[in-house]
């Protein structure tokens, strides 16, 4: 599946359309968490949907979707389709900003109800991550000295969890091994061997979970784990982006350092 590459009709990777491409990047490698590409026709196409392959009907973590489309009709029929998008289940799709009128009276739940769109209007996106990417990689700072660079392990799974505000049910540490296990990621581990800082890799190719030890913040240790990821991901042909709050100040300084560029608009849609 070639997002850049239709002839009567182009696909320009932007930003908006990086979660779809990282995942079908993903699908072609491996395919490590499972996913699955849908388009409303073949071989010319208006619309992209990943979904998994397999889903668990309460699990809202690992039923991530992502869509990118060109036209408006072809995007409500393919999310109206309930052989394309189960609207029974917990879930979440990200992607290209959808309009109310491609989102309104899907037929999930058993009724005639819209989606909630977490990210789809200026009030919204204040209280939600927007998307950054590197446009000029620069090299990461090394470790500081006692600290050593590593993979997240397995190991640190419970860890990560307690430290995130989403964590606390069975789902997330499960989504979280699935991030570990299959994903690049990087972290500091301290003398003991502690993880001080982190973060992970979806399997939209996108940076997520980076979290600092409150005790250890205010040292930068994020640049180098970031710096580290960016470049691996870089190194391969992945788009290099990831998702802030809009008042993360500090990870926002982090990411200008390393040379990602400034913040767009994406949606995050999920059942209420």
């Amino acid at each position: 599946l070639g997002l850049g590459h239709n002839q009567r009709h182009p696909w320009i990777l932007t930003p908006v359309s990086w979660q779809v491409y990282g995942t079908v990047m993903h699908v072609n490698r491996g395919n490590p968490a499972g996913q699955e590409v849908l388009v409303d026709s073949w071989p010319e196409f208006q619309m992209v949907l990943t979904r998994p392959r397999r889903e668990d009907p309460s699990d809202y973590f690992t039923n991530l979707y992502t869509a990118f489309y060109r036209d408006e009709g072809a995007c409500r029929a393919l999310l109206g389709n309930s052989r394309a998008v189960n609207w029974d289940q917990a879930f979440q799709i990200l992607g290209e900003p959808l309009q109310p009128c491609s989102i309104q009276h899907l037929p999930y739940g058993g009724q005639d109800r819209s989606p909630t769109p977490l990210a789809n209007s200026p009030e919204e996106l204040a209280q939600a991550p927007l998307p950054t990417w590197a446009t000029a990689l620069r090299s990461p700072p090394e470790p500081e000295k006692g600290l050593r660079l590593a993979p997240v392990s397995p190991a640190h799974a419970m860890l990560l969890r307690d430290t995130w505000k989403f964590g606390e049910n069975s789902w997330s540490l499960r989504y979280l091994n699935l991030l570990i296990c299959h994903f690049p990621s990087a972290c500091l581990l301290d003398p003991e061997g502690t993880p001080i800082s982190w973060s992970l890799t979806a399997p939209l190719a996108f940076l997520t979970h980076g979290y600092t030890l409150p005790e250890h913040r205010g040292q930068h240790h994020m640049r180098t784990i970031v710096g580290t990821l960016a470049a691996q991901l870089h190194a391969r042909g992945f788009p290099v982006y990831t998702g802030v709050l809009p008042h993360n100040e500090p990870s926002l300084h982090t990411l200008r350092c390393l040379g990602f560029s400034s913040p767009c608009s994406w949606s995050q849609l999920q059942p209420q």
